[in-house]
């Protein structure tokens, strides 16, 4: 009780508003950040990463100076005020914000070290999606079935964080196509081929490949063929991933390509060998 009381008499009435106030006016200028950042990146789309990462920089700055400027204008700081605190605020308040504090810490240890930005394409926790905000307290995912995912900053700081294109526009895709290991390799390799070279989503300035290798899927032998390749925009990626798809199935059926053989119980081995 007497420790509270010593803080209360440290309190300005009158700055208690203007904290206030100057919370309401960062919120609006963080928005006022957020949108114009966005809108920026729809107009300036090869840009549009960096622009959301100088939005984010810009709302991290504006709450941080929202909580300095509250305290300074709510706390009479001097030398009896700071003896008389120590104390207090070291059990009290420093006990009560120490997960919050190191959420912060660490959101700035993820703006400077920098292991995934906004915009980015991340697998975290079992969760993959886009980063859409780097925040004081939390990061939040967009998981690509529109699920929003609020991650606290400080998990990035002791678990692995799988970041698929590191700031760029464009990312590396990887789908796998199977086919009966008896089959024409070569004709269902250019099959795939050609679905990669004539999509619109492929970004081909950048090294791709179609690997092939025989392999056991699900208890039977057959021939993967996996194309990587690099898609033009991440937004793309599942487009990208369809539109190939979509062509290699349409090529295999042209080129009478089979895919592997399935079947239930006992008999599937013994089929399968005979085919």
């Amino acid at each position: 009780m007497e420790g509270s009381a010593n803080i209360i008499q440290f309190i300005r009435v009158g700055g208690l508003l203007t904290s206030v106030i100057i919370f309401i006016v960062a919120w609006f200028v963080a928005r006022m950040i957020s949108q114009s950042a966005a809108q920026l990146g729809e107009r300036f789309t090869d840009r549009r990463l960096q622009l959301q990462q100088v939005g984010t920089f810009l709302r991290f700055f504006v709450y941080l100076v929202a909580i300095v400027a509250s305290v300074v204008a709510s706390v009479q700081l001097n030398n009896e005020m700071l003896l008389a605190l120590g104390g207090t605020i070291a059990v009290t308040v420093g006990f009560a914000l120490k997960d919050l504090t190191a959420s912060v810490l660490a959101g700035l240890t993820i703006l400077v070290d920098r292991p995934f930005q906004v915009g980015d394409r991340v697998s975290f926790g079992g969760y993959y999606g886009e980063i859409s905000a780097i925040g004081l307290r939390s990061v939040r995912l967009v998981t690509l079935d529109d699920n929003l995912v609020t991650i606290p900053n400080n998990k990035f700081l002791t678990e692995a964080v799988s970041c698929g294109n590191a700031g760029a526009l464009d990312m590396l895709v990887q789908t796998d196509f199977y086919v009966r290991y008896n089959q024409d390799i070569q004709r269902a390799r250019q099959v795939v081929i050609d679905a990669i070279t004539t999509s619109r989503f492929a970004y081909l300035d950048k090294p791709w490949a179609v690997l092939v290798n025989q392999v056991v899927h699900e208890g039977y032998f057959a021939i993967r063929l996996r194309a990587k390749v690099y898609v033009l925009d991440i937004q793309y990626e599942k487009a990208l991933e369809t539109d190939v798809t979509i062509r290699v199935i349409e090529g295999f059926r042209a080129a009478k390509v089979l895919p592997p053989l399935v079947y239930e119980g006992s008999h599937r081995l013994s089929e399968t060998a005979a085919a």
